[in-house]
């Protein structure tokens, strides 16, 4: 067995398990899960009747009798590269044939990235904020290399300070993974912060993986999240050279079941992340393909999303901000508030009184010299329907008041 294997610590939701075993909820209430960050929102008709139509064969020749391949169909990679063009302002379109790669969803292409990307005869590093995404982690791990976590606080508005790193640190990096939006912070990197990364990259020659799949959430239409495509656009790097971006239709479209997404980025590194994925056998199932076409060329169904995320956000913040502290956040559907009391214990009362699920804040980051940035903290996913969230807001409330 790979020796590696030996590094990965349990996920999130599996340490979540043990926590609350043997917790009775209370049966009067009913069960409320803001744990899992899984859309609940409708998937667009109009996606399900593509989706459909060629899995039967009545569009095209494809549905389920031919292997889809590695490269995604030429529509698709047309689809994405307009969407891209439109929604960052590149003034130039990126090629579909060279910068444009569909993948099974971000967070098995995030995963794969690394395992295609680290040489590990170097004892490489892979920087990553902190708190994060596990699968950086793992990937990092697998792949050969020491993750490096870079702290998110509320002193530094829970954004990544690449500052602290010295040239000795970088000099070992070989891979950053950025998540703007945040998860679980909700927080945004900004155009001249993702501008200085590039300029580290460029004198450090490592590469970076923006994990971007809650771009697409946020609170004030006239102002999107900034995207690492776009910071290379303001720099006239068309080449967008070192750096790859991570979308998926999950969040934007409420399609995490068609587990469709896609990397863009610099055409090299992704010639030959194509020829490791060749290998590896994931290719996106046709109809798939013809699905996801539909949904990245359709932006009506993804204000109807927003819409339904600011008015859960409205409801539940209203509740709870005479009881709890956080900060709004830019992006996304978490909540990252401070709790009164251990982020774990916390956790555990709250199901056993209210029948409300979370998750501690610790269990999303890793314990280093100056602190684990999720201690006193949980992150509430919201997900569920307006009436559910704003009863589990009032229930948290009510919990809160009997500390």
């Amino acid at each position: 067995m790979n020796s590696n294997l030996q590094s990965l610590q349990p996920y999130p939701f599996e340490k979540l398990k043990t926590l609350l075993a043997g917790i009775e909820a209370p049966g009067t209430l009913s069960p409320i899960s803001l744990s899992v960050g899984e859309p609940k929102h409708s998937a667009p008709q109009f996606v399900i009747d593509t989706l459909t139509a060629h899995i039967n064969g009545i569009e095209h020749s494809s549905g389920l009798s031919a292997y889809p391949g590695t490269k995604g169909i030429p529509e698709l990679r047309q689809a994405i590269a307009e969407w891209l063009t439109r929604r960052f302002k590149l003034s130039t379109i990126p090629d579909p044939e060279r910068h444009i790669l569909p993948v099974n969803g971000t967070r098995e292409a995030l995963f794969a990235f690394a395992q295609a990307v680290i040489e590990p005869s170097n004892k490489p590093t892979v920087a990553m904020p902190n708190p994060f995404y596990q699968i950086y982690e793992g990937a990092a791990l697998l792949a050969g290399a020491e993750p490096v976590f870079i702290n998110c606080t509320k002193e530094n508005n829970f954004a990544p300070d690449f500052s602290s790193l010295s040239d000795a640190d970088w000099q070992r990096c070989q891979l950053v993974y950025l998540c703007s939006p945040g998860n679980p912070t909700g927080s945004v990197l900004g155009l001249d912060t993702l501008k200085e990364l590039i300029a580290l990259a460029d004198r450090h020659d490592f590469v970076i993986a923006s994990d971007e799949c809650y771009s697409e959430i946020y609170a004030n239409e006239d102002q999107p999240p900034a995207g690492l495509l776009q910071a290379c656009a303001a720099l006239d790097r068309h080449d967008f050279k070192r750096c790859m971006v991570f979308h998926s239709l999950s969040k934007r479209s409420n399609l995490p079941g068609l587990r469709s997404g896609f990397v863009a980025g610099d055409a090299d590194i992704l010639q030959q992340f194509l020829l490791y994925r060749t290998y590896h056998g994931c290719a996106m199932p046709l109809q798939h393909q013809w699905a996801s076409v539909t949904a990245w060329n359709d932006e009506e169904h993804v204000l109807d999303n927003r819409r339904l995320y600011r008015e859960k956000f409205s409801v539940v913040t209203e509740i709870l901000s005479p009881v709890m502290a956080f900060n709004q956040p830019d992006a996304g559907f978490y909540l990252w508030p401070e709790t009164p009391i251990r982020d774990d214990t916390f956790t555990r009362g709250l199901l056993a009184t209210q029948n409300v699920a979370v998750v501690p804040g610790r269990y999303l980051a890793r314990d280093t010299a100056t602190g684990n940035p999720g201690e006193q903290r949980i992150r509430m996913a919201l997900v569920a329907p307006l009436a559910q969230c704003q009863e589990a807001a009032q229930r948290i409330k009510t919990y809160i008041e009997t500390l």
